[in-house]
């Protein structure tokens, strides 16, 4: 049997109206200390998401969205977050925030593989 790692993960929302408190869940952060791990999957559905505010800057929302993936993988690309360590550059990702894109909870979980786990949080909790 393969060794269960921890792991922490937030789904990542799109709020368009802070004030309403609704949203559309586009993504899946996934952090994983003992496996080094640190990925977001990201997915907007136009259609769906200017159905549910058709005032949205949907470049703005994409740009920033991508900016996530680009704090996750690190480096220089990703600014001075780039260069945090991967706990913190997850806790960044994932703190309380009063803006359009916002994260759940931070929920905790076992697995062996974080992509596989990664994927399938996205499919449950995104794609439905």
């Amino acid at each position: 049997m393969q060794e269960k790692h921890l792991f922490e993960y937030a789904v990542i929302r799109i709020v368009p109206r802070v004030e309403r408190g609704e949203f559309i869940n586009v993504g899946v952060i996934l952090y994983s200390q003992s496996l080094r791990f640190l990925e977001a999957k990201i997915e907007v559905n136009e259609n769906r998401l200017l159905a549910f505010s058709s005032g949205l800057d949907l470049q703005e929302v994409k740009d920033s969205l991508q900016a996530c993936c680009t704090i996750c993988v690190g480096g220089t690309l990703a600014g001075p977050i780039g260069k945090l360590a991967l706990a913190s550059r997850f806790r960044w990702l994932t703190a309380t925030r009063s803006t359009i894109i916002q994260t759940s909870p931070v929920h905790l979980g076992l697995c062996t593989d974080a992509n596989e786990t990664l994927l399938r949080l996205f499919e449950q909790l995104v794609l439905v």
